[in-house]
């Protein structure tokens, strides 16, 4: 990788750091995923367009952060044929013999086998919108099980070579810290927000029993255990019923 692309990179990763942590953060995901993008597009050698591909919880692949409307249609066509580098990518990576395992699919021109074989639905049509080569790389999955892929687009074949697979590759990794950092301030929000209503419910229980802490918390617990509920519903449900006291829990049918 030559100085100068290598101070593109450096430049455009201290940039999208800096945004993240600075005047966006994490609530502004999509801006900086796209600000990603944008940056890989304009710092990897030979890509045209490119965007970012995610799994959703129901195992279905979506198109995000799309740099065209070519890249939203040919995502949305891998999807719906579930065919193409960035399916590759995102369900499993399988590498092509020779290739390094780095969890890159490339795709060196669609219109020629092996790439037009491999994708034999999805790589005339791409072909036919102008796009001879593709790189997808896949991204870590969080801790829910989405999984994502960075998709570069060029409309010339054989265009990405060792050096543009490394760029994208650093480019991953910066959109998959930030996915990952995103995912663990959803869950650390969904964490502090069932810790104050266990909080609350105590309380109730401490007022409604004359009980301490340790065996208010006991009671949710143990009516947690008898209703099959989880620890938080049953903590939202005294807290919504704190005027029946008629129970310390919800009721079961």
């Amino acid at each position: 990788m030559d100085v100068e692309r290598t101070s593109a990179l450096v430049s455009a990763l201290r940039q999208a750091a800096h945004d993240l942590v600075g005047r966006r953060g994490i609530a502004d995901l999509e801006q900086t995923l796209q600000q990603i993008v944008e940056s890989a597009v304009e710092t990897v050698p030979g890509a045209d367009a490119g965007g970012i591909t995610m799994t959703t919880g129901r195992g279905e692949v979506g198109s995000r952060n799309p740099s065209t409307d070519d890249v939203r249609y040919l995502d949305g066509l891998q999807t719906t044929l579930h065919e193409g580098p960035c399916i590759s990518a995102v369900e499993s990576a399988a590498e092509v013999e020779g290739e390094p395992d780095d969890g890159v699919v490339l795709a060196s021109d669609l219109a020629e086998p092996p790439d037009a074989t491999r994708w034999p639905t999805f790589a005339p049509q791409a072909v036919e919108y102008g796009y001879r080569s593709m790189m997808s790389t896949r991204l870590s999955p969080t801790s829910n099980g989405v999984r994502a892929a960075l998709n570069l687009y060029s409309h010339a074949p054989h265009t990405f070579d060792t050096s543009a697979r490394a760029l994208a590759s650093l480019f991953g990794v910066q959109a998959a810290l930030l996915l990952y950092g995103a995912d663990q301030a959803t869950h650390l929000t969904a964490a502090l927000g069932s810790r104050d209503t266990i909080g609350q419910a105590k309380g109730i229980l401490m007022e409604r029993f004359d009980v301490d802490a340790d065996q208010a918390f006991q009671m949710v617990v143990q009516s947690s255990q008898r209703t099959n509920l989880k620890l938080a519903d049953v903590a939202q449900w005294l807290t919504t019923h704190r005027t029946d006291t008629s129970a310390p829990g919800p009721r079961t049918s």
